[in-house]
């Protein structure tokens, strides 16, 4: 009977795939794909890790994923030792002298030991050793507050939740910022503010942005500020057109920049990350206004289904990223030292049409 990574092995070059094409498609990278295909359990973080890879792999190639995972705990089963007290050993008649023959080649081989080490021993001098930070894997866990640290490959970041915390281990820091999730691989550009989905159920449940990530030295880490998803948003619960006002009803006398438009109007999320102290205000759709100081690092992520109106003392020290429909749209909000009161919003076009829009409040 073949074996699972023959069977998902075979699937692919019958369809005519290749390693790297796969990879690209479904986000597992090339290095777990060869694992599956042969069998090497040690290539994954852990065994969750290989299940799950293994399931979406087989289903992206048309195989049933429960057979090769029941043939993968087949194998396992097999290649389990045989427990202790179902084994009888007897010892061999050479058993004793065999000891004390090792015995005595320990004790050589410490005395050996013992006189290089006394004979090549040097002075050391008062200058501080530098160990290097990085050569150990540190553990971070996430609380309501960002996290900003300069991680490497291998570090973790732990996503608590109702059902137990998720481990995020750091896979990438060169060009782009790499996380492993139970999903895949997912990656961050450098000053890109990235909403991921780490659990597959299509909602976001972090923002990643990469403030400083080398695109040749790999050692050098990455500098990352990641924040929960869930702090400070507002969710309601559905687009009512009639709240939506006309463009003709804006009384404004600046000019309104358009974001989109469409046909059909969708909630959107409005994410303001902080570059330096601002006293800010903020009012999502029809529920009671909230107002914070917010320091240097720290993000605000708010989900509308009509209107936010923001007031800022600051406007330069934010910098803002939309995302509606799926896409991601950067926005540059006033001048240093402005003090700004700012619209963003629905409003239905006399064609129809709907556009979301940025309008400057008198």
């Amino acid at each position: 009977m073949d074996s699972y990574g023959e069977i998902l092995k075979r699937a692919r070059e019958q369809k005519g795939l290749d390693v790297e094409g796969v990879a690209r498609e479904t986000s597992i990278t090339q290095q777990y794909i060869e694992g599956i295909e042969s069998e090497d359990n040690a290539a994954f973080p852990g065994e969750a890790y290989m299940l799950g890879f293994m399931r979406n792999y087989a289903e992206y190639l048309g195989v049933n994923p429960d057979t090769v995972c029941n043939l993968y705990r087949a194998k396992k089963l097999q290649e389990s030792p045989v427990p202790e007290g179902l084994i009888v050993r007897e010892k061999p008649k050479y058993f004793w002298p065999l000891i004390i023959s090792g015995i005595s080649l320990f004790l050589i081989a410490v005395v050996v030991v013992v006189c290089i080490i006394a004979s090549s021993k040097k002075k050391v001098d008062d200058t501080e050793v530098v160990v290097d930070k990085n050569s150990s894997v540190k553990k971070y866990e996430l609380s309501d507050k960002a996290l900003t640290e300069r991680l490497y490959v291998g570090d973790q970041v732990i996503f608590p939740t109702e059902e137990g915390s998720i481990i995020l281990s750091v896979s990438d820091t060169l060009a782009s910022f790499g996380i492993l999730t139970p999903v895949g691989t997912l990656y961050t550009d450098l000053a890109e503010e990235n909403p991921i989905d780490i659990d597959g159920d299509t909602v976001a449940d972090l923002i990643v942005y990469v403030s400083d990530i080398s695109a040749s030295d790999a050692s050098r880490g990455a500098e990352v500020r990641i924040v929960k998803r869930s702090s400070g948003t507002y969710i309601s619960s559905s687009v009512s057109t009639e709240d939506i006002p006309f463009a003709s009803e804006i009384s404004s006398t600046h000019k309104q920049v358009v974001i989109l438009e469409d046909n059909r109007a969708y909630p959107f999320t409005l994410n303001g990350s902080f570059r330096g102290n601002c006293e800010f205000r903020y009012k999502v759709d029809r529920h009671a206004a909230n107002e914070s100081y917010f320091a240097s690092g720290e993000v605000v992520t708010m989900t509308a289904n009509n209107s936010i109106r923001l007031w800022m003392s600051n406007c330069n020290t934010v910098k803002f990223s939309i995302t509606a429909d799926a896409k991601n749209y950067d926005l540059e909000i006033g001048k240093a030292g402005q003090v700004l009161v700012e619209d963003i919003k629905w409003i239905k076009d006399t064609d129809g049409r709907y556009k979301l829009v940025v309008i400057e409040l008198d």
